[in-house]
């Protein structure tokens, strides 16, 4: 097979030298819910004096122009067309990362990169806990990897007890046992799991869990997207889970969306130029009296399921701006913000659960969506009561943020982290 050299593209003006006479190298996958966080997470650890290298595919590229002290490399992702073209997520990851091994693109950019004598030393590569193919990559030519996971603590611990489910017999999931709670992962229902047998291909189900462990025990640190006080049994967990695959370590870095500045490197990550043309409108209503919905980036909603949500924001008589993605879930704890939940796939399953259960800041939308069913919890979740509860609640999840004070959980976990790339 024909071998593409990587395509080298630096961000506009000069990048900063770092103080610390080291690089990374960070690898999203390629959707708007992956490489937020992954710039997010490049701009910290360039404020701490990192040079700041990013792989990415042409698909959903960000622009080098948003981010001009971190240097761009552009790597041909080799999948076939037909692949790209399916509706399938899941086999379209499986696909991309067969394709980057079998090409052999990351690593011939990788070594270039390890190669290059007049840049700071590479200490490192940080990539997507999805993306396998990178990692093997990596650990052929001796480049230590540390995995990001973009989906909360608690979505890997569910991941990672997917065996145990299977021994207690909550899964294969059946429509009698759908409410059953999970005694060993409360507040999880069985509902609320990932399925494979559920999959229309059982076994690439199972080749996604596969990948999340396996990119995680083989990896030298694992990052998370969360912070101490929001997960810390899910945390306690993972770290326990850890100290068995040769003591990983694990930081809660989050919510990575406010660790820089609105100025700093790595503050803009839309892929897309942003609309302001509503914060004037928003600027004329009530505080607090807004719906904001968001179904995230990649989810397919059914078109009955969309008309049914809908007719219910309409007929709320609410004003209203038009899922679980987990960067709006943690977007929405930081700045206080009740959430009426509708989880469709993957870590949105878990983590509706959680803004229901046990942060208590949401109401979940379970079963057949009915316009009814969403008139009704828009007018509980803004009206007195219940609704008042719910939002004070959601008040006192914001007094968390002072985890992101000079002394908060984590900006100490970033400070850790920077400890441990620069001894690697």
């Amino acid at each position: 097979m024909e071998r593409r050299p990587a395509v080298r593209m630096a961000g506009r003006g000069r990048p900063a030298a770092p103080a610390r006479g080291a690089r990374v190298m960070l690898f999203p996958l390629p959707f708007q819910g992956h490489i937020s966080p992954m710039l997010q997470l490049a701009g910290a650890l360039h404020a701490r004096g990192l040079a700041v290298t990013v792989l990415h595919m042409a698909f959903n590229a960000p622009d080098p122009a948003r981010h001009p002290a971190f240097t761009f490399v552009a790597v041909p992702d080799a999948i076939p067309e037909a692949v790209a073209a399916t509706a399938d997520g899941l086999a379209q990851l499986l696909a991309l990362n067969a394709a980057m091994e079998a090409s052999g693109l990351v690593r011939d950019a990788l070594a270039s990169l390890l190669a290059d004598e007049g840049e700071p030393r590479l200490a490192c590569l940080i990539f997507d806990s999805t993306l396998a193919a990178v990692h093997k990559a990596a650990a052929g030519l001796g480049l230590p990897s540390l995995v990001l996971h973009t989906s909360s603590a608690a979505c890997f611990r569910m991941v990672g007890s997917y065996d145990m489910l299977l021994d207690k017999g909550y899964l294969p999931a059946t429509e009698s046992n759908l409410d059953m709670p999970i005694k060993e992962l409360p507040p999880l229902q069985v509902r609320d799991l990932f399925d494979p047998s559920k999959l229309p291909s059982k076994e690439i189900g199972q080749k996604i869990l596969n990948l999340a462990i396996e990119t995680t025990t083989n990896s030298s640190s694992a990052i998370f997207n969360t912070f101490e006080a929001l997960e810390p049994d899910e945390l306690e967990m993972i770290r326990d889970q850890l100290v068995h695959n040769g003591g990983i370590p694990a930081f809660a870095v989050g919510p990575l969306h406010k660790l820089m500045s609105s100025k700093g490197d790595g503050a803009e990550t839309s892929l897309l130029n942003q609309d302001r043309g509503c914060i004037e409108w928003l600027d004329t209503q009530a505080p607090g009296s807004v719906l904001y919905a968001s179904f995230g980036s990649v989810v397919h909603v059914t078109r009955d399921e969309m008309a049914e949500m809908a007719w219910g924001l309409a007929n709320s008589g609410k004003p209203f701006l038009c899922g679980d993605g987990r960067n709006s879930t943690l977007e929405s704890i930081y700045e206080g913000v009740p959430m009426l939940s509708r989880p469709i796939f993957g870590d949105q399953l878990p983590t509706g659960r959680y803004v229901q259960d046990t942060w208590k800041i949401g109401i979940l939308l379970e079963g057949v969506l009915e316009r009814e069913e969403v008139e009704k919890d828009i007018k509980r979740l803004l009206g007195e009561d219940e609704g008042v509860e719910i939002r004070g609640r959601a008040k006192v999840l914001e007094k968390m943020r002072m985890c992101l004070e000079s002394s908060g959980s984590s900006q100490r976990a970033v400070d850790k982290l920077m400890d441990h790339i620069l001894s690697l």
